[in-house]
């Protein structure tokens, strides 16, 4: 039976976003190819997408020279730069930029070429779009499947920003969700083409789906199907540890006991968690939040870690000063050695100090 041309290119690799096909992709070969009855413009169009598939960058000279438009789109409106992007074809990629492609098209499944490139891991055609200014419109987390789109799922359209202000860390903005004002820690563009930053927002979403404390924050849900990621917790309007130690300074014995049972509560429950304990790893005043009543819930897990029982854990990499508030992390943290629960003893015990002093109590025992 004689196959019918659709317009449709998928020779090489398909959209990083298209549904899944079950065996090898459909081979079809440009319009026109085999005989067929299909309009000149679709023909050379189809072409110019083949010859992008095959790396022929004379071929394509040639051919875009003769007036075809370097923007053509096949039935699924993927264009010769997305298939270039998919085949890790910088040469080709190049061309078609100079040649006046757009570097953003967006195909029928709403993959540009960037995220192709990203998932076919072609580094060099990555580097190349974002030096044209391609931006990555898709979250890494993207779901093919309505079905598997998470429980926890918020429609970035019901986040009002209006009127928004950074809430004391600058990752974390005040916004309106369903009536209500929550915090959204919101991840910058260019945390989704770092793989290890995608990995640590993975793992704190992990964690926050499994605590339920009322010294922990509260974990609403979050942004994982659309750029930019974001997790959205319960809001603290009454600020951090930090900011009121700064206007308090030394706190009187009653309140200090209460903020420490808060903390050491919200802190034991981490420790405790079963089937694995959570080491916070940056637990420090700016991490502690003051609730409505005036107590103390532990908050960001960015950097937190799973501990698997009588086991110890690692950094990946070294830790500098500037991934964490480096004065309340434990020395053996910074020397990248393993570690245990421990190091969050150590922040602890360094807010204690903050809370009331110890030169406070050593001058009453003096007396």
């Amino acid at each position: 039976m004689e196959s019918k041309s659709t317009g449709r290119f998928t020779l090489g690799r398909q959209s990083s976003l298209a549904p899944e096909r079950d065996g090898e992709p459909e081979v079809r070969r440009p319009g026109g190819i085999d005989g067929l009855d299909v309009p000149e413009e679709m023909e050379s169009g189809i072409r110019l997408m083949y010859l992008a598939n095959e790396g022929d960058v004379a071929g394509i000279r040639e051919l875009l020279a003769s007036g075809v438009d370097v923007n053509f789109r096949d039935i699924d409106r993927r264009t010769a730069l997305h298939v270039a992007a998919c085949q890790g074809l910088p040469d080709v990629v190049q061309l078609l930029l100079e040649s006046g492609a757009e570097v953003d098209p967006e195909d029928q499944w709403g993959s540009t070429p960037l995220a192709d490139a990203i998932h076919y891991n072609n580094h060099e055609v990555i580097k190349l779009l974002e030096k044209h200014g391609a931006k990555l419109l898709i979250a890494p987390m993207h779901v093919k499947n309505s079905r598997e789109v998470p429980e926890y799922e918020i429609d970035p359209s019901e986040l009002d920003f209006t009127n928004s202000v950074d809430i004391t860390k600058g990752t974390f903005r005040v916004a309106t969700w369903r009536g209500i004002q929550v915090a959204v820690k919101k991840l910058g563009e260019d945390v989704i083409t770092d793989e290890d930053k995608v990995r640590a927002f993975r793992d704190e979403l992990a964690l926050l789906q499994q605590i339920r404390h009322p010294n922990v924050v509260q974990f609403l849900g979050a942004v994982t199907q659309s750029s930019p990621m974001m997790i959205v917790t319960e809001y603290l309007h009454k600020g951090d540890l930090r900011d009121f130690l700064k206007r308090k300074g030394a706190l009187k014995p009653a309140l200090a006991v209460r903020f420490a049972l808060d903390i050491a509560r919200g802190m034991n429950y981490l420790h405790e968690h079963k089937p694995e304990a959570i080491i916070h790893r940056d637990l420090e005043p700016s991490n502690v939040l003051r609730d409505d009543s005036g107590h103390l819930k532990v908050a960001d897990f960015g950097v937190s870690k799973l501990l698997k029982v009588a086991k110890t854990v690692r950094e990946d990499r070294p830790l500098t000063w500037q991934d964490t508030a480096w004065r309340y992390v434990a020395p053996e943290v910074f020397r990248n050695e393993e570690y245990d629960m421990k190091v969050d003893v150590f922040s602890f015990s360094l807010i204690l100090q903050e809370v009331k002093p110890f030169k406070d109590l050593q001058s009453r025992y003096i007396q």
